[in-house]
């Protein structure tokens, strides 16, 4: 079966359920997705792991079950669709495009909640969201109290008293939303003399509003290895977070627009600084797009060329070795889109063990899901919570005195349990302790 043929069938299932059944027949039932579900391993009912949603969507299939039954509802979203149970089934079913696919179908079904409408309608207008994000930005001294490097203890009162059932307490540490996004604080092109390559930085929203330093970190890293870097000003959110609702037009809508912007640059490659960008570029535009005669072979083109940053340093082009130290016990925690979904997992830590005087300590299981799943720790906080409770417990264990990662929505879930353990560490992405080994190298030379 070819590319084109095996694309168009797998993009059916967000318009078709009944495609996903040969999916389903290939569950045998055996219950190994429970040794690694992260919601089963909280709740310990049946109901949460994996076979039983699969024997949900058959009863959904064969007409014994309603989509939009009250039970069956709250059991599609009982999933951080994080794809541990995928890593560990014996016969490879695709349960995240099950997932999608029930979601889509019920969205297709009874449209999407008001709000769930109102807030993904902004993600389709780039300026109306920006808007917004600043003008959240601006006002967040209103509602949070306590800024301390870019994070906020949250909420103020009564805020936190509303809040407190999303896990929005006066406990709660969460990253400042900044007043100066990063593509505006960067030019459209950080251009470097006699450049080996020029790429595509794509951004991403939490890179972009949360964190634009980590993201100033990669740029300056890839001009520390004789790349240009163009940074398109007019990229959108990569739709992740709307796919997983079920809002599927609205993810193909911005996977054109991102797909017209990185067609524009004129550049060779995509990089990413995050695990559920990447994954959104390298599998779902494909899928979403297959049958689309324009753009279905461009989100092709683009899914074989976008890599996340650590790969391209490791495996595109040659690592300059960086000279810097950076005196760190740190150990690495893996998102699951950046090792499920891109499976990128040893080139992280290739980076991090060739920076002197950094010590790596691993955790114990890394790559166990933190609990964030973007919005399932706001609409199953408690479930949420526990999950990164021992995620905190893996992390304290290791002695280390900083956490890295490569995923921003990550690194706001490790921030926040960590805090309520009282176990406070540094969360900072990979790609700025390169980032921070280069600055140091940089200092030492123009002091020699």
């Amino acid at each position: 079966m070819d590319t084109e043929t095996l694309t168009k069938k797998k993009s059916s299932s967000f318009e078709e359920l009944e495609a996903i059944r040969e999916e389903l027949d290939k569950c045998m039932k055996c219950g190994n997705c429970m040794a690694v579900c992260p919601v089963y391993g909280v709740e310990k009912q049946e109901t949460s792991v994996t076979r039983s949603k699969i024997a949900i969507a058959e009863a959904v299939l064969d007409g014994v079950l309603e989509l939009d039954d009250p039970q069956v509802y709250e059991m599609l979203f009982n999933c951080l669709v994080c794809k541990s149970c995928m890593s560990n089934c014996p016969t490879q079913v695709n349960f995240e495009r099950i997932m999608l696919a029930l979601r889509a179908a019920l969205v297709r079904k009874n449209g999407l909640p008001w709000l769930k409408r109102m807030i993904f309608s902004t993600l389709k207008n780039p300026k109306l969201f920006d808007a917004g994000m600043r003008l959240g930005a601006a006002m967040q001294p209103l509602v949070f109290r306590g800024e301390q490097d870019g994070q906020a203890m949250a909420p103020r009162s009564p805020f936190a008293l509303a809040g407190k059932s999303f896990g929005l307490d006066r406990e709660r540490l969460l990253p400042g939303t900044t007043t100066k996004p990063l593509r505006e604080r960067v030019p459209e092109v950080v251009g470097v003399q006699d450049a080996a390559l020029h790429v595509a930085f794509f951004t991403g929203d939490s890179l972009n509003y949360f964190y634009p330093q980590a993201g100033e970190d990669l740029i300056a890293v890839l001009s520390a290895n004789n790349i240009e870097v163009h940074i398109p000003k007019n990229q959108s959110c990569c739709g992740t977070p709307v796919l997983v609702h079920g809002d599927v037009e609205t993810v193909r809508i911005l996977a054109r627009k991102n797909i017209d912007a990185m067609d524009a640059s004129g550049c060779s490659h995509i990089i990413t600084g995050c695990g559920s960008c990447g994954n959104a570029w390298q599998h779902d535009y494909p899928e979403l797009l297959g049958s689309d005669p324009t753009y279905g072979p461009r989100a092709q083109y683009w899914a074989e060329r976008t890599f996340d940053i650590s790969t391209f340093l490791t495996k595109v082009i040659k690592l300059r070795p960086p000279k810097g130290r950076v005196e760190r016990v740190v150990t690495y925690h893996d998102p699951c889109h950046l090792k499920k979904g891109m499976q990128v997992s040893a080139e992280p830590r290739e980076i991090l063990q060739s920076i002197p005087g950094l010590t790596l300590k691993e955790m114990k299981a890394p790559d166990r899901c933190c609990g964030s799943g973007g919005s399932f720790v706001l609409t199953h906080y408690e479930t949420a919570a526990s999950i990164g409770k021992q995620k905190a417990a893996d992390i304290v264990q290791t002695g280390a005195t900083a956490v890295a990662t490569g995923c921003p929505a990550c690194m706001m879930q490790l921030l926040d349990n960590l805090h309520r353990c009282g176990q406070d560490r540094e969360i900072v992405h990979y790609i700025s302790l390169l980032a921070e080994s280069y600055r140091k190298e940089q200092a030492a030379d123009s002091n020699a």
